[in-house]
């Protein structure tokens, strides 16, 4: 499938469900970048009139009350009464003047970043800040790119999201709780130029020393980046970032055209995959002073490698998808022929993830909105099937990844513009059975939640440091939330 997305143009012409974003189309020069602003939070409890406001408003609210002759009058008795709120069902339509609106009540946080270029990919910066971390306000830490298609001046973007309140609930008798204070969420910026639309960004998860990431330009090139002085200038004021930035590594196997899959080793530091389009997939390992690429290649898809993973446990082993239909498991000392190959879909497989806790789990996305969860214990066979398939999106599957820590939930976002979150340890219910959309499809029982209001989702993650926090990515901005359900 294509990943790429729209031209900014296209994407500002959002139908009735979102209201558009700004349209800053500027560009910067690369020494200005860092001043350049990415986006910025919407206030999701913004008032009418300010507390400095209240003189302004009363007198207003008086003058209003009188005619001209300085007579009161009376209020009219049949004011407009407010819509009545409906819980919406994804692929029900929308009425005209209708609109969607989160129930706060179902988040524990929520928080909406708009921005002024789409980013198509973004990866979850490790912080110092702890792990399991449950107070409130949060922080987070990302690393972005946008995807200007044309444009030779992209940028990657390290930011800082930090005072991320809790969601204020109208029932709510507890004022003084502090971590649900009604504070604007803050972000902070550093850019870096890069050369062609990014198509996908990956952290390097050994980021004790340094935080290393590496980018697919739509240029037909891997670049490594070192990101811990922009990391650092972030939290310490003062610190002194590259007068001129070069990459740390750039990785030109892969001649003239481009790719999506990109995965670091979690068992081996330093050792990346790289997938292209024409179906090739090189392995590169980072050395002390740039990165080293195997020059034989690892060929067998007949189409566009789309994702790569690899195995949590065994550091000689990686599984791929493609748009041939195909997921592959592979043996890093044989290039030419994988180990196992299995037909997924009777589409394309855009996405895969292991299941880091339970590493015989693999899940993959497919092009006509299945997604599918299988045991690899099972691909010793000759035509293993799925332990469970689920048909819910109805548009392609756009990312997945299984919770960091939970080994039964997963979370999945697809073109139809919804994030939904499983548990497949969930078993069916008599009473579940029941529930139906207003199209006719069943829920699944094992669906916890479905989260809407972006257009176009592009990739979504766990955040590993903060249970059940979840970001995602669309052509409209940055969400960062956390649900009762997880």
């Amino acid at each position: 499938m294509s990943k790429r997305a729209a031209d900014r143009g296209d994407e500002m012409e959002h139908d009735a469900k979102m209201p558009d974003l700004g349209t800053n189309g500027s560009r910067a020069r690369p020494d200005q970048l860092s001043e350049t602003p990415v986006g910025e939070f919407e206030d999701a409890w913004e008032d009418d009139f300010e507390s400095g406001d209240e003189g302004e408003y009363d007198q207003a609210a008086e003058a209003a009350d009188q005619d001209e002759d300085g007579m009161e009058v009376d209020e009219e008795e049949d004011q407009d009464e407010e819509p009545e709120l409906q819980t919406y069902l994804p692929g029900q339509p929308l009425a005209e003047g209708e609109t969607l609106e989160a129930d706060q009540s179902v988040y524990v946080m929520l928080h909406n970043m708009d921005v002024h270029m789409p980013f198509l990919s973004f990866d979850i910066l490790e912080d110092s800040l702890g792990e399991e971390r449950k107070n409130f306000p949060a922080t987070a830490y990302i690393v972005a790119g946008t995807s200007i298609p044309g444009e030779r001046n992209n940028e990657v973007v390290v930011m800082k999201m930090s005072q991320l309140h809790k969601t204020q609930q109208d029932d709510s008798d507890d004022d003084d709780d502090p971590d649900a204070l009604d504070e604007d969420p803050m972000l902070e910026h550093r850019s870096i130029p890069h050369n062609g639309c990014v198509n996908r960004v990956r952290v390097m998860p050994q980021q004790e020393q340094r935080h290393i990431a590496a980018t697919w330009s739509e240029t037909g090139k891997v670049h490594v980046h070192d990101l811990s002085p922009y990391m650092k200038s972030l939290d310490v004021p003062g610190t002194s970032l590259p007068k001129s930035y070069r990459p740390f590594a750039t990785i030109n196997n892969h001649g003239r055209y481009e790719g999506y899959a990109l995965d670091w080793s979690p068992l081996d530091t330093g050792k990346l995959l790289s997938g292209d389009n024409a179906g090739l997939i090189y392995n590169t390992t980072l050395t002390p002073t740039g990165a080293s690429t195997d020059s034989g290649a690892f060929r067998e898809h007949q189409s566009s490698v789309e994702d790569l993973q690899w195995s949590p446990t065994e550091r000689n082993v990686f599984a791929s998808c493609s748009a041939d239909y195909t997921v592959k498991i592979w043996d890093m000392r044989s290039k030419k022929r994988s180990a196992v190959s299995i037909q997924a879909s009777q589409s394309d497989v855009n996405v895969i993830t292991w299941n880091r806790k339970a590493s015989y789990l693999l899940a993959s996305g497919h092009d006509d909105g299945v997604f599918s969860v299988w045991d690899l214990r099972q691909f010793k066979g000759s035509a293993p099937t799925p332990v469970a398939t689920f048909k819910w999106h109805s548009a392609p599957i756009t990312s997945i990844e299984w919770h960091p820590t939970e080994e039964s939930v997963l979370g999945v976002s697809g073109a139809d513009d919804q994030v939904t979150l499983w548990d497949l340890s969930v078993e069916p219910d008599a009473e579940e059975e029941g529930r139906f959309t207003s199209e006719g499809i069943q829920v699944p029982p094992q669906l916890l939640f479905v989260h809407q209001g972006q257009n176009e989702i592009k990739e979504i993650h766990w955040h590993k440091q903060i249970p059940g926090c979840v970001l995602s990515t669309a052509n409209t901005g940055f969400n960062i939330f956390k649900t009762i359900s997880v």
